[in-house]
C-alpha cells in the first residue's frame, strides 16, 4: 500500500524532473508550413499559442518519462 506523502511525491516529482529536462533539452521546432496547418487544424490565432501548447505538453511529457525511469531505476536496483 502506498503511503500519502509518496501519493503526493508522485506528481511533484513529475513536475520537477520536467521543468529541470525542459531547460536542458530543446523542445521541438516546427517548420513554417507545418506551423501553419497545426494553427489551421486546432483553430489558434497565431503561433505563440502553439508554441505555448507544444512547451506544456513536451514538459508534461519528459517530467513524466523521467520520473518512471527514475522510479524503475529506485525500485529495481537501489531500493533494498
Amino acid at each position: 500500500m502506498k503511503t500519502p506523502f509518496e501519493l503526493f511525491l508522485m506528481p511533484l516529482s513529475t513536475l520537477l524532473l520536467g521543468m529541470l529536462s525542459a531547460l536542458l533539452l530543446p523542445a521541438p521546432q516546427f517548420g513554417l508550413s507545418l506551423s501553419h496547418q497545426l494553427m489551421t487544424y486546432f483553430h489558434l490565432s497565431d503561433i505563440n499559442q502553439l508554441y505555448t501548447l507544444v512547451f506544456c505538453c513536451w514538459f508534461l511529457l519528459l517530467g513524466a518519462s523521467e520520473f518512471f525511469i527514475i522510479r524503475f531505476i529506485w525500485r529495481r536496483f537501489i531500493k533494498v
